[in-house]
C-alpha cells in the first residue's frame, strides 16, 4: 500500500517519501478513509485513482501528503540580502518581481512583500506565491494567521503591516491590504510544464528540494530558469545547494545564485 502512495506523490509532485514516512502517510490519510467509510488503504487507493471517489480526491491526497512547514522571515539572512544588496540601488517606485515558488501558507511571500514595501514604497513591484497544495494556498490567500506566528516578524513591520484580530478573530492577525494588494497566489506544480507567469528578478525555491531526487531537482530548476530574468537571483534554503543541479547560474554566496546577463 505505502509504495503505491509513495509512487503517486513522486509522479504528481516529484517528492520522494522515505520508508520512515509510512506512519505519516497512514496518519494523514486516515480521515479520508473514515470520510468514505473505508477500512482498507489499498481499496481507497484504487477507488481514488479510478475516480470513484470524485474528481477532487486526488488533489485532497496531494494536499495531505505535501509538507507545509514555514514561518515569517525564515532564514533572515536572505531578506537582509534582498534589502541591502538587491533593493539598495532601486529607486522608490521601482518595479521588482519576486516568485515564492513553494510558498506554502504564504509567510515567505508576505515577508518578502514587507521588505519590498519598506524599501521601494508603493511602486510597481509584486510577489507571486505558488504551491501544489490547494488547501494551504487558500490559507495564504486569506492572509489570516494565529498570533503566535507573529513572533518572527520585526516589531516595526508588525505594527505597520499587521492588523490584530478582535472579537471573533481574537488571537489572530491579518496582513494589511497595503501588502496584500501586491501579492497573489496560484496553484503551480513545479514537476509539470509551468504556466505563463512572466519573468522575475528574484526566485525563492527554499526548503523544498530536500524532498526531491537529483534528477527531479535538475528538471525542476531547468523548468524554472527561463522564468528568471538575466541578472536575476535564485535563492535556495540553507540546507540546500545547486551543486550538480545546474551550471546555468553563478554562485554569489552559499544558497544565493545569479543568472548571467545576456552580454556576460
Amino acid at each position: 500500500m505505502f509504495k503505491q502512495f509513495q509512487q503517486l506523490i513522486f509522479d504528481q509532485a516529484g517528492i520522494t517519501l522515505s520508508e520512515a514516512k509510512k506512519r505519516l502517510v497512514v496518519g494523514r490519510l486516515a480521515k479520508r478513509l473514515r470520510h468514505h467509510e473505508l477500512d482498507c488503504y489499498g481499496d481507497y487507493f484504487q477507488r481514488m485513482i479510478s475516480g470513484q471517489l470524485g474528481s477532487q480526491e486526488l488533489q485532497l491526497v496531494i494536499d495531505q501528503l505535501t509538507t507545509n512547514e514555514t514561518h515569517f522571515f525564515r532564514e533572515q539572512a536572505h531578506f537582509d540580502f534582498l534589502r541591502d544588496q538587491l533593493l539598495s540601488q532601486q529607486g522608490k517606485g521601482s518595479g521588482f518581481r519576486v516568485w515564492s515558488a513553494a510558498s506554502s501558507s504564504g509567510e515567505e511571500a508576505y515577508s518578502t512583500a514587507m521588505v519590498l514595501h519598506d524599501t521601494l514604497g508603493k511602486g510597481a513591484w509584486d510577489v507571486f506565491g505558488s504551491d501544489i497544495n490547494s488547501e494551504i494556498l487558500a490559507k495564504a490567500t486569506s492572509a489570516l494567521y494565529p498570533m503566535g506566528s507573529a513572533d518572527e516578524i520585526p516589531e516595526l513591520f508588525l505594527k505597520r503591516y499587521c492588523l490584530k484580530g478582535v472579537r471573533a478573530q481574537a488571537g489572530t492577525f491579518m496582513i494589511s491590504n497595503e501588502i496584500k494588494q501586491h501579492v497573489r497566489f496560484s496553484k503551480v506544480n513545479l514537476n509539470a510544464p509551468l504556466p505563463d507567469i512572466g519573468q522575475f528578478d528574484l526566485i525563492f525555491l527554499r526548503n523544498v528540494m530536500i524532498y526531491f531526487s537529483m534528477s527531479t531537482k535538475q528538471s525542476v530548476v531547468a523548468r524554472m530558469l527561463p522564468k528568471l530574468k538575466p541578472g536575476g537571483y535564485f535563492i535556495v534554503g540553507h540546507s540546500e545547494s545547486l551543486n550538480g543541479v545546474t551550471d546555468q547560474l553563478q554562485s554569489i554566496r552559499p544558497t544565493i545564485y545569479r543568472k548571467p546577463t545576456e552580454s556576460a
